[in-house]
């Protein structure tokens, strides 16, 4: 194989470091964005809402208990399945039926996306200043990137939910999802919004509840 000339071999170089940049951006991002995953909930005394962002195992049930501790005066859980109803959702939670009066179940969302929207509505509708967000911990920069576009000078305060799964260590399957979602992050912040949640909603299928096992997310 004949060598390469010396303006193909520099071309080459500066390809190869320029991969080599990226990869080690992406690495460095990922490693902040496994921290940001793993970080606990810091929720003040009270709020004026909570948000749920449905498709994970706990989060609904998060949400309702905040909502009967007094955390805030009003609860959207966002993106719930059409079967699901709210005494169904606060026996499974372990909270008083009575809380019904203060939570709006939202059915129109099918992504992340559609979420922020969902909770913009809502949040003009009573007046919302301060929130609470409820989602898995790995699925919380995403929603914070889409729900501070959709209610610009909301207070957002994370409540990350870490799935049972997870919490004796995540293994590959969570590194995996982690990536990927990671990747719909960077999507995100780089204005693609709206194709991540085009992608989600083309895949999803119909969700008999809002609570679906550990495993699985708010794909969009």
């Amino acid at each position: 194989m004949a060598p390469l000339k010396p303006a193909r071999r520099r071309a080459a170089i500066g390809v190869a470091i320029g991969a080599a940049t990226l990869a080690l951006a992406w690495s460095i991002g990922f490693a902040w964005f496994v921290h940001i995953a793993g970080r606990p909930a810091d929720l003040p005394a009270h709020a004026d809402g909570i948000v749920a962002l449905t498709g994970g195992a706990d989060r609904v049930a998060t949400a309702l208990r905040l909502l009967a501790e007094g955390r805030a005066g009003r609860l959207l859980i966002s993106g719930v399945g059409g079967a699901a109803e709210f005494n169904a959702l606060a026996h499974r939670a372990g909270v008083d039926a009575g809380l019904a009066p203060r939570v709006t179940l939202g059915r129109s969302a099918a992504s992340t996306h559609g979420n922020a929207a969902e909770t913009a509505d809502w949040v003009r509708a009573f007046g919302i200043e301060t929130l609470i967000v409820v989602t898995a911990g790995y699925h919380m920069p995403r929603a914070l990137a889409e729900l501070s576009r959709a209610v610009p000078g909301v207070s957002l305060i994370p409540a990350p939910v870490q799935p049972t799964a997870w919490r004796d260590g995540m293994g590959l399957a969570g590194l995996r999802l982690l990536g990927i979602e990671y990747s719909k992050f960077l999507a995100v912040e780089a204005g693609l919004s709206g194709y991540v949640a085009r992608g989600a909603e083309r895949s999803a299928a119909p969700r008999p509840s809002t609570d679906r096992p550990a495993t699985e997310h708010n794909g969009g």
